[in-house]
């Protein structure tokens, strides 16, 4: 079902930096819960991301990302997912984070 460019410019999207990393031991399939910085505007969210087949948390650290950043969240265990990183899924379920070619501003809107 294709959608409408009017649903499709509702769809917030936006690039940050993950400031903190930790394991989520409590998650059904590996996971990481990362804090991520969207600028002034969007503020700190928190989301729950299933990349650790390829991503070491060491490697993510200042990494700049995309996002949804207004879906409803979600409650993951004792851990509330506050918006959806974005990845390209491979066959076998690892994810490759999607990311700006260049450091830029956080919070800049992806069109």
């Amino acid at each position: 079902m294709d959608l409408t460019w009017n649903e499709f410019e509702r769809t917030d999207i936006r690039v940050g930096t993950i400031i903190d990393i930790n394991d989520f031991p409590e998650a059904r399939k590996p996971a990481y819960q990362l804090t991520i910085d969207f600028g002034s505007e969007i503020g700190v969210r928190k989301s729950s991301a299933q990349i650790t087949k390829r991503y070491q948390k060491q490697d993510l650290l200042n990494r700049q990302i995309v996002a949804v950043v207004n879906f409803p969240k979600k409650q993951i265990g004792k851990f509330m997912s506050e918006c959806l990183v974005l990845g390209a899924v491979g066959e076998e379920g690892d994810v490759i984070l999607l990311a700006p070619d260049f450091k830029i501003e956080n919070g800049l809107r992806i069109g």
